[in-house]
């Protein structure tokens, strides 16, 4: 892909997502810490399946309980992305040999977690290239490949990249299918840079390197904010049967189990609107905790649902935030859930991250307001920063697959819009697990979050 065919893709983007926007967001996923055991309860029933998109700004308040203190990174965020990534200051050199990353993601088709990981991966190479030098003075550039809806295009895209030798590493976005034929047939030939895995697929291979976690390991430990910060001994968690939403709602549920949580867990039909039965199936009405768990698609059939029963108290209602998107504050009469949402990189707008500031003045020269606060876009930005610092240390005649996972395994830290500290490895059972942290935040609506918790770790 050249780069003029990125900022079309980008423009393309932001067509159609401008509309749609009408708020702010955050970013992904939960965590904690604990022990014990409790009992499960599942049923599956007879909605969900879009994407992800936001705009405005934040504000957010710290709140004394669970963890107050600096979002973000606190004092190691990363707020100078030129020395993060050793650039030069300036543009790249047209002239030169474009540096190649592959990028995969799950887009085009019915289900999309985050079809918005493209546009910040194009927007961090145009910044890259404009800015910081490119790499080493060559522009950087995206070989893009998209799966729609079927396994067999993961299979498809890993032959594309296993097959160009201009490609020494791949980035992938938001994909849950196709993303075993992916990796399958990648092996071990090619390393593979993940921002947010949405399947354990991922974190089980050795060529990987999940730079924000996956949702093993920073869903499940929705446990630990459930029982450190809620002192909760019953949950229900209401999810739609979709791919990657299903692996990550067993996350959650094993998670809270760890930590003596009992939780009765329903799953229904994607294409299910009324949602009053699965929640009353789950025992939403007397349940110390409530997880409505879906991509964007699903969370305005949710919060309508939960308001109908009377659950309004955002402290006992917690999500990921993918529910943190312009589509469904449309849909909510303007503005996002009052939940509780657990996030595993910087919030969009959050004055106590140091290292915000330096995203939105990129975003406010590169970005839209529609796609700045967008989860996917803050992960993948960070997420390709940490790729192009990786191929500048190698320099562009030493870039070759091998090394550059050796640099990505080598990494302690800190993440550029992600935590603070790294470790890759620390899983021997998930070797391609770097970060098992994330940070809470509770929405009292019109912008403002208050934060619930600083950030923690799994459930041991």
């Amino acid at each position: 892909m050249t780069f003029t065919e990125e900022e079309e893709v980008i423009t393309q983007a932001r067509r159609g997502w401008l509309g749609a926007a009408a708020l702010i967001a955050a970013l992904i996923l939960a965590t904690g810490c604990g022990s014990s055991s409790s009992k499960t309860t599942t049923t599956t029933t007879g909605s969900a399946g879009a994407s992800p998109t936001t705009t405005s700004t934040t504000q957010t308040s710290t709140a004394p309980s669970g963890g107050a203190g600096t979002g973000g990174g606190g004092q190691a965020s990363v707020t100078n992305y030129l020395s993060y990534i050793g650039g030069k200051a300036g543009k790249a050199n047209p002239a030169l040999s474009p540096v190649y990353i592959g990028f995969v993601n799950q887009q085009g088709g019915q289900q999309q977690i985050g079809p918005l990981a493209t546009t910040g991966a194009q927007i961090a190479v145009k910044y890259i290239n404009a800015e910081l030098g490119g790499i080493d003075g060559h522009p950087l550039a995206l070989k893009t490949c998209f799966i729609r809806s079927a396994e067999e295009e993961g299979t498809t895209c890993g032959q594309k990249f296993l097959a160009d030798k201009s490609v020494s590493v791949i980035d992938e976005g938001a994909v849950a299918i196709g993303d075993q034929s992916f990796l399958s047939t990648i092996g071990t030939s090619k390393p593979v840079l993940v921002g947010v895995a949405v399947t354990p697929i991922d974190g089980a291979r050795t060529n990987t390197a999940i730079l924000f976690g996956d949702v093993t390991h920073v869903l499940g430990p929705f446990g630990t904010y459930a029982s450190q910060v809620l002192h909760a001994k019953t949950a229900a968690l209401v999810y739609p049967n979709i791919a990657g939403i299903t692996q990550g709602a067993t996350a959650i549920t094993d998670g809270l189990q760890k930590v003596g949580v009992k939780v009765k867990k329903v799953g229904y039909d994607e294409a299910q609107t009324d949602l009053i039965g699965p929640l009353t199936s789950a025992g939403a009405t007397s349940a110390d905790l409530v997880i409505p768990y879906s991509d964007s698609s699903g969370c305005v059939n949710l919060a309508k649902g939960l308001k109908q029963l009377g659950i309004t108290d955002a402290k006992k209602i917690l999500s990921a935030p993918l529910c943190l998107n312009g589509l469904v504050a449309a849909g909510l009469g303007g503005d996002f859930p009052i939940w509780t949402f657990a996030i595993a990189s910087s919030l969009f707008g959050d004055p106590t991250d140091p290292g915000m500031p330096a995203y939105m003045k990129v975003m406010a020269k590169y970005g839209t307001p529609a796609v700045a606060p967008d989860p996917w876009v803050i992960v993948t930005f960070g997420q390709v920063l940490t790729t192009a610092k990786f191929l500048n240390e190698l320099g562009p005649g030493h870039i070759a697959p091998q090394a550059v996972l050796q640099k990505a395994k080598a990494f302690k830290g800190p993440q550029a819009l992600g935590a603070p500290a790294l470790d890759c490895g620390k899983y021997p059972t998930a070797p391609g697990i770097c970060n098992d942290r994330t940070q809470f935040f509770v929405y009292k609506g019109k912008h403002v979050f208050v934060k619930g918790a600083g950030w923690l770790q799994p459930p041991s």
